[in-house]
């Protein structure tokens, strides 16, 4: 055993804190604003919540006012001069706190009594290729639980405001308070980084590694660039991935502000976002109007439609569903997200789609969400009649904001700063057709996806693509029950690298094998690899929401599950088949001989006569936590229900597991395990 560094004083003490330390104290001046009837009538623990606020130094005559209940996905510990005094896991929680002390303040100055909780968030871009990822999308339940707890722990509250800006945190966040509907709710989307100049973006970024491998950077470029991406030392990632899109979404269900989304994190307009945001829920608790009024089923068709014409990150099918669940809505269907990719072509040119690559806060800039919804009003698409966070319509919002001196100053000012002209970013349908900005989204079905898979069609590269507009790919599997395996062939220059025309499967890696991990490792080094383009992947995990490149996810079902994809085995034929006019696609194995191709009939019968791939299986590190998890939202209807916990269906499964149970090992041993 090597020496230790400090000695036993240092550890334990030397006791000259001791001799400096009280055993009793003065309590708050002042008295109680209570009377007699209070005494006899209030729970005891309204009365010690008072006692409660005194003793934290709230002012004694002041600590019965409506109390709001702020509850944020901070992370990390900043001095008072911004400075850190212990790291957050990412720069979108960093300095959320900033946006909770100017919503407090707001609560304050009128008449209200600030609550401030946390539960901070994971970051995906972190956890990238190691099991952390394995918790990431289990943790958006479980958040949204402890958040839900937490709204409980306050039962005097008034009205909940939730701040939060990143991939888990935000889709949390409003699972929690759609899960409490009977309250007044708002959310305030975080913000989003800035670009950093002569930089790369967040994107980009991640894929030194694999841009190293393959000598197409040097070190000290990579280790620069890895040094330089964020332009802002708070928001979430400058490209409309999953962070981004989860706020565009909260502002089109009508739950944050109008034109809250992907603002620019710590300048001006982010703080005063959320001062508003906190006067805007004091007016919902005013006039009595719950979260319940605003999350109706018109408001989710809305917020699909909106995700269409963004182009927004396919882990959104995941959220939206599951945020309807929480509120008690009927969840979208395939069908109805089909329908809204086939109503609008994307009119946002943003990071990762392109054209020009946008950055998130240029959006903000050219006018983001109610731009947005200005075309979808003037294409007939939108629930005009839906109330909002404003305490009126979406229609009353949308006449606001086209004739409001915000919308001019923040297009003039992208003109000003940038030398962008806003109708570049967001565009009517028929400019956005003209720049070929079609409808994003592709549901492929097939003998390898019988339940269904996704693909974000706008990001396949356009030289891969026909001139009908329909991509097709036929070639030899590779088949990876790891994404660390997947990563290492890629990086590969020898005998087992990957190389153009293959299609990389990755199985075992839903919810049962890995907690559906996101796989934006693979996806963003075949991006930047100038091959890349000719390599598809097809996977039962999920990608990020800046994943681009022929990749279909969700596939369904898991291998795990008993899904055709785990049946497939390297030098199979699989045949890929993206209409990217007609919003269709096909994802079949036709056979092992390219030259004696099966009909897709033929061969599903060859794959269900095969045994599970040798190698797929549960990962041996995947957490106890995240099995739970796996097995809740399986009996819940699970990836295309939205991972949620629907808790009737569960205790149907279990009562039902009972049964058979009984009926096996006999009464008295039905209840062990």
């Amino acid at each position: 055993m090597t020496s230790p560094d400090f000695d036993l004083d240092t550890l334990l003490g030397d006791g000259a804190t001791l001799a400096q330390s009280r055993t009793s104290g003065e309590g708050p001046a002042g008295s109680l604003p209570i009377d007699a009837d209070t005494l006899r009538d209030s729970p005891s623990g309204h009365l010690f919540g008072m006692t409660q606020n005194a003793g934290m130094g709230w002012r004694a005559s002041e600590v019965a006012r409506d109390p709001y209940l702020i509850v944020s996905t901070q992370g990390g510990l900043r001095a008072e001069d911004g400075r850190p005094v212990a790291l957050g896991l990412h720069t979108g929680h960093w300095e959320i706190d900033r946006m909770v002390r100017a919503a407090a303040e707001a609560f304050a100055a009128h008449e209200g009594l600030p609550f401030s909780v946390m539960c901070s968030d994971p970051c995906d871009g972190r956890t990238q290729g190691t099991t952390g990822m394995f918790d990431s999308l289990p943790y958006r339940n479980d958040a949204a639980v402890v958040m839900r707890r937490l709204i409980r722990s306050l039962p005097t509250r008034r009205g909940v405001l939730g701040v939060a800006t990143c991939d888990k945190g935000l889709p949390a966040t409003m699972l929690a308070l759609a899960g409490c509907a009977d309250l007044p709710g708002v959310i305030v989307p975080g913000g989003v980084t800035l670009p950093a100049r002569g930089a790369e973006d967040t994107a980009i970024v991640q894929t030194i590694g694999a841009r190293f491998s393959h000598g197409l950077i040097d070190l000290e470029h990579a280790a620069a660039m890895g040094c330089r991406a964020c332009g802002s030392v708070g928001g979430g990632c400058q490209f409309l991935g999953t962070a981004a899109t989860s706020q565009v979404i909260a502002e089109a269900l009508g739950i944050a502000l109008p034109h809250s989304a992907l603002a620019p994190s710590g300048e001006p307009v982010w703080l005063d976002i959320a001062r508003r945001s906190a006067l805007a829920l004091v007016q919902l608790a005013r006039q009595g109007t719950a979260l319940s009024a605003i999350l109706t089923r018109a408001a989710v068709d809305n917020a699909v439609m909106v995700h269409a014409a963004f182009g927004g990150s396919t882990n959104l099918l995941l959220h939206v569903p599951a945020i309807a669940h929480a509120a008690g809505v009927e969840r979208p269907t395939v069908d109805d997200w089909i329908r809204a990719n086939r109503a609008t072509p994307r009119l946002v040119d943003a990071l990762p789609n392109g054209p020009r690559h946008h950055p998130t806060v240029q959006v903000f800039m050219a006018g983001g969400v109610p731009e947005v919804m200005l075309h979808l009003r003037a294409m007939g698409l939108l629930h005009l009649d839906v109330p909002t966070v404003t305490g009126r319509s979406l229609g009353d919002n949308l006449d606001w904001w086209e004739r409001s001196d915000a919308r001019r100053i923040a297009r003039e000012r992208l003109r000003e700063l940038d030398g962008v002209d806003p109708a570049h970013v967001i565009m009517g349908p028929d400019a956005a057709r003209a720049a070929g900005m079609s409808s994003a989204l592709v549901f492929p079905r097939g003998n390898l996806a019988p339940d269904g898979s996704v693909i974000k069609a706008t990001a396949i590269d356009p030289s891969v693509v026909d001139d009908d507009e329909v991509y097709r790919h036929t070639g030899p599997a590779r088949v990876f029950a790891s994404e660390r395996d997947a990563i290492r062939a890629i990086k590969s220059k020898g005998d087992d690298a990957v190389r153009a025309g293959d299609i990389i499967v990755l199985a075992g890696c839903g919810p049962a094998g890995t907690g559906m991990e996101e796989t934006y490792q693979l996806t963003s080094a075949l991006k930047h690899l100038p091959w890349g383009k000719h390599v598809a992947v097809i996977t039962d995990a999920r990608f990020s929401g800046v994943s681009t490149g022929a990749c279909i996810g969700h596939v369904g079902p898991e291998a795990l599950a008993g899904g055709p994809i785990g049946r497939l085995r390297d030098h199979d034929v699989v045949r890929i088949e993206i209409d990217r006019v007609r919003l269709e696609g096909r994802l079949d194995f036709i056979g092992e001989d390219p030259d004696a191709p099966l009909e897709p009939a033929a061969a599903a019968a060859v794959l269900a006569s095969r045994e599970v791939h040798p190698a797929i299986a549960a990962h041996p590190r995947l957490p106890a936590d995240t099995r739970l998890w796996a097995a809740l939202q399986d009996a819940s209807g699970g990836t295309w229900g939205g991972c949620v916990y629907d808790v009737d269906a569960i205790l149907e499964t279990l009562r039902a597991g009972r049964e058979v149970l009984r009926a096996t090992r006999g009464p008295q041993d039905a209840g062990n395990p």
